[in-house]
This record gives structure tokens, C-alpha cells and sequence, in this order.
């Protein structure tokens, strides 16, 4: 009697494929987990799953700037302090706290800045696209999570 020879070929194949997709998907994933932006931000640690006005209070004391800080046109500044306008938002929104923060610069005649909210390890890839403007934007973090 002849032993048969088993076709194992066509199996170590889907595994090999597997494999290298698990691979690189844990990669790409570690990639984005670790990013660390390009200047080390002002951060501040605080309670996660609260409200921006949270934020806006706990940030923003009467000796660094003032809350909500009305405009001729009836807008509202989240911080004016000394040297900026900022603007706060989870980082999510990062695209609409980037153009609230320029017009309120422009109308307050103070540097642009915005406080990205980060609610997971995640939202650092939103600090990435505010870097990529490179429109002089001050970048303030939260960290709530």
C-alpha cells in the first residue's frame, strides 16, 4: 500500500495571509496609538465625561483670561486671555474649534488658539490634522479620559 501525500499548499497559504494581516493590522493600529505630536503641548488632566463648559470653567481663571467673552457681533469667546482667543472642543470637532479660534483672532486681534478636548488615547490623530494647517494656531490639551 502507497501512503498518500496530504496537499497542505493551499492551507498555509490562507495562514500565511492571515498571519501577515493580523500583522500589519496591529501595526498600523500600535502606529496611531502612539503617536506623539510634534511639540509637547501645554496638557491638563481632567475629570473625563463632562460637558465642554466644564472644561472652559476648570481652564479658563479669572488671573489666566476671561469665560465667554462676548463680541460686537454677539459671538462668544470661550477664553480671551492675555495673549489669545481660545477656543475649546472635543477633538472631534477639531475642523469647527479651528475656525471659530481664527475668527475670533481676527476680531479680537489676539493669536488664535483652540483646547482640544481628548476623551481617548485615540483623538491624538486630531491634534495631527491640526498640525498639518501650520496656521499659527496655539494647540492647548485637555485630557479627560
Amino acid at each position: 500500500m502507497g501512503r498518500k501525500k496530504k496537499n497542505f499548499a493551499g492551507k498555509n497559504r490562507i495562514l500565511h495571509f492571515v498571519v501577515v494581516f493580523l500583522l500589519m493590522f496591529t501595526g498600523v493600529y500600535y502606529m496611531g496609538l502612539n503617536y506623539v505630536p510634534q511639540k509637547w503641548y501645554e496638557t491638563q488632566t481632567m475629570l473625563p465625561n463632562q460637558v465642554e463648559s466644564y472644561y472652559v470653567n476648570q481652564w479658563c481663571t479669572k488671573d489666566f483670561g476671561r469665560k465667554e467673552a462676548i463680541l460686537w457681533d454677539m459671538t462668544r469667546v470661550d477664553c480671551l486671555a492675555k495673549d489669545y482667543a481660545i477656543e475649546f472642543d472635543f477633538a472631534k470637532k477639531w475642523a469647527e474649534s479651528i475656525g471659530q479660534a481664527l475668527y475670533y483672532s481676527k476680531m479680537t486681534g489676539k493669536a488664535p488658539a483652540v483646547a482640544l478636548i481628548l476623551t481617548s488615547p485615540l483623538d491624538y490623530r486630531y491634534v495631527k490634522r491640526v498640525e498639518r494647517l501650520d496656521k499659527g494656531i496655539k494647540i492647548f490639551l485637555v485630557r479627560a479620559y
